[in-house]
């Protein structure tokens, strides 16, 4: 993000991470998005030193927050150097402004770390232009009369108004302005990545979803025996990397996409629609989990609600358990008499459970350890395989 228009927070610096419980959340699950929330900060470098959370029916207007926590929070902020304050949710500009002259830290929400990650990760033009649209987009209900330098980017030529014009007004034309010309560029680049998509031929498409590192990029590189980054951190991907697969005698294009995490800024969605778009055109859908991960069943929601909301949610798909050399549990004593928990259940009784339930394949793997890869392409084989019977049914006596 340019950083003459929204002051980040440094590398390696120390943060603290707010939470608000309300009615519909309970202690456990406001830990679990606190821990996600760490996990944000890490990825961006930052150094997590404590947690705070409030219980409230709804957030404070002005502070998002009671006054008691905000006075909690400041004296231990000040007594301990702390660099940034995050809170886990969304902040209206309003109380962004009350936070950061009450506490005197920085203050970045969610939406804004998530934001300042893309920046850190974008590579090409393409995502690069798609996070600085995202950022503008996100920018421009919160500019306040700080943003006076942006007047000097614009230049002279073509400002309306004289010098009773207000900064704020003359800022918010020169976002507007920008967001107009990120939008036309994007159209460009979509053009090309269009016509790529069409120059690909008619060979079956299978795009790699899931949430944020789940292993997609590692299960990429196995199918495609190709070197795509791949990292134990969020959003290592924000290109979409397309790879020509051979399973056999067969070939099929295999996409590996952003991963998909809770509360995803509806900027992004919007701006990375191209990118999305290989998932909407794909034929075939490999729904990649962490089944080592105490939330994964939340996980598979919110990629699920997310392939609802871009249109692709009726697609044919595999879901492929992945990194069940990391899966851990704790078995009940005998005469524990209390309710299961996710905590409590065996890799085989998750098996049972999910693929007793589900209509789809449904896949046990280790990516790392290449532990059930041939059944996993065995699977991927055969649906590509029907598919492209039902395509090309003159190619049969291919198989």
């Amino acid at each position: 993000m340019n950083k003459e228009l929204i002051s980040t927070a440094i590398p390696n610096h120390t943060c603290v991470l707010i939470g608000v419980i309300n009615k519909m959340q309970n202690d456990g699950l406001a830990n679990e998005y606190l821990e996600e929330l760490a996990f944000l900060a890490e990825t961006y470098s930052l150094k997590t030193i404590k947690t705070f959370t409030q219980k409230l029916e709804r957030p404070d207007k002005a502070t998002f927050i009671g006054k008691g926590k905000l006075s909690e929070i400041k004296n231990f902020a000040i007594e301990n150097k702390v660099d940034v304050i995050i809170f886990d949710d969304e902040l209206s500009p309003s109380q962004q402004r009350n936070l950061e002259k009450e506490l005197g830290k920085k203050i970045l929400d969610r939406t804004t770390l998530i934001l300042e990650i893309f920046e850190q990760r974008a590579q090409t033009a393409h995502a690069k232009t798609q996070v600085q649209l995202a950022q503008y987009q996100y920018m421009l209900p919160r500019l306040t009369g700080m943003w006076t330098h942006l007047e000097r980017q614009r230049g002279g030529t073509g400002t309306r108004g004289g010098a009773g014009e207000k900064e704020i007004e003359t800022d918010r034309r020169i976002v507007r302005d920008k967001i107009s010309a990120l939008k036309d560029r994007l159209k460009d680049i979509d053009k090309q990545m269009a016509t790529q998509r069409k120059n690909r031929g008619e060979l079956i498409r299978v795009a790699l979803v899931g949430y944020t590192n789940v292993g997609k990029s590692t299960i990429m590189n196995l199918l495609s025996k190709s070197n795509v980054f791949a990292e134990n951190k969020l959003f290592a991907t924000l290109d979409t990397t397309v790879r020509k697969v051979t399973i056999e005698n067969l070939f099929f294009l295999l996409s590996d996409t952003v991963g998909f995490i809770r509360k995803l800024p509806t900027e992004l969605v919007e701006s990375f629609k191209s990118t999305l778009d290989e998932v909407r055109e794909a034929d075939v859908l490999i729904h990649v989990v962490d089944i080592s991960h105490k939330n994964f069943e939340e996980h598979i929601n919110v990629v699920k609600q997310t392939l609802q909301d871009i249109g692709a949610a009726d697609k044919p798909c595999i879901l492929v358990f992945n990194k069940i050399d990391a899966f851990s549990y704790t078995p009940k004593e005998e005469d524990d008499l209390t309710p299961s928990t996710r905590d409590n259940l065996s890799l085989q009784d998750i098996k049972n459970t999910w693929m007793k339930n589900l209509n789809t394949s449904c896949l046990f793997v280790s990516a790392q350890n290449k532990e059930n890869i041939d059944e996993f392409k065995k699977t991927v084989y055969g649906l590509v395989k029907e598919l492209h019977i039902k395509r090309y049914p003159y190619h049969n006596l291919l198989y």
